[in-house]
């Protein structure tokens, strides 16, 4: 009774998104490590726009890994646009370039973890296969009366055994996707109860009590950071940087140093100021940046290790962090 009027609500009520039509294996795959940490109404534009630039798992497997990340620019976690990239590259070496069609597959490409895989496998090829994110696990953390914490192994087993038991015999991918978008639009952190079409079986709402499921992981401290960003320029070139780093690696960035003052040298370049630009503010995973760019210009496009002098004009073209690329837009936006 309870998964008819799933279905019946999912019918009516759910949103029209692009990567719903023509749901192939390929473009789940690629709307669901988008949708990973980012909300569906920024996602829409990322994907339609990659999905014109890298049509088919062929076409981003021999892109270079530089134009996938200048085409992931602003969606943040840019390990997930390498593994895509890493991935298609193995699909197409040793799976004729098609994307499998079996978890265990699945499974052993960069990137795709169990519910990545259970997608793919349910909205792509149809099979039954439980897909749980955290919309799924609100939602059957509170339908089932799941009181436990769901950053533990045993939990997430749990609630993915409940999960498949619960899939509809003959339409399981409905069920699958059904489930989903009533997490991500009823079953929320902030339950609107009186709207869900499970709610005559839940076991949370019976004991009026909802609020209080999933019991989740305590977050990790946000870290604070506050630093001056270079921009320095000589002539029609700028120095920049293509980051090594784990967090940031194959972004782009402006030569920074920490803190709120405005240096007259770095690394043995004399820097003569020109004018501050406007403060940025950006998170990524557990940070919280202040920028504070300064224009500065020097006379000689000195040679410094692990910075490039690139043109002004070519900046664009570079894949940014979201902080760096703020500061690149109005540097771009006054030279027009």
């Amino acid at each position: 009774m309870c998964k008819a009027a799933l279905h019946l609500w999912f019918q009516t009520a759910k949103r029209s998104l692009p990567w719903r039509e023509n749901p192939t294996p390929y473009r789940v795959w690629v709307s669901e490590i988008m949708l990973q940490q980012t909300r569906a109404s920024v996602v829409v534009a990322y994907f339609e726009r990659w999905m014109q630039q890298f049509p088919d798992v062929e076409t981003l497997a021999r892109a270079p890994l530089e134009q996938v990340i200048k085409a992931w620019e602003g969606l943040g976690y840019y390990s997930r646009a390498r593994n895509m990239h890493a991935a298609a590259r193995e699909i197409v070496k040793n799976h004729e370039g098609r994307v499998p069609e079996s978890r265990e597959k699945l499974l052993q490409l960069p990137g795709l973890g169990s519910y990545t895989a259970g997608a793919i496998l349910s909205f792509g090829f149809r099979q039954r296969a439980a897909a749980v994110d955290g919309n799924v696990t609100r939602v059957m953390c509170r339908y089932a009366w799941i009181d436990e914490r769901v950053d533990r192994g045993a939990t997430k087993k749990k609630i993915e055994a409940v999960t498949e038991q619960f899939l509809d015999e003959k339409e399981p991918w409905v069920t699958a996707e059904a489930l989903i978008e009533l997490g991500a639009t009823v079953c929320t952190p902030r339950p609107k109860c009186g709207e869900c079409p499970l709610r005559v079986g839940c076991e949370a709402f019976r004991r009026n009590a909802a609020d209080a499921l999933p019991l989740l992981a305590e977050r990790a401290k946000t870290v604070q950071l506050r630093r001056t960003v270079l921009v320095i320029e000589s002539g029609e070139f700028v120095l920049v940087k293509k980051n090594t780093e784990a967090l940031m690696r194959d972004l782009w960035e402006f030569p920074f140093v920490e803190g709120n003052k405005i240096p007259k040298t770095w690394m043995r370049v004399p820097l003569h100021l020109e004018h501050r630009l406007q403060t940025v503010k950006h998170s990524f995973t557990r940070f919280s940046a202040t920028l504070f760019p300064v224009c500065f210009r020097t006379p000689k496009r000195l040679p410094v290790e692990g910075f490039t002098w690139v043109k002004l004009s070519e900046l664009t073209t570079l894949p940014f962090s979201s902080g760096h690329r703020k500061i690149v837009e109005e540097l771009c936006a006054s030279c027009t």
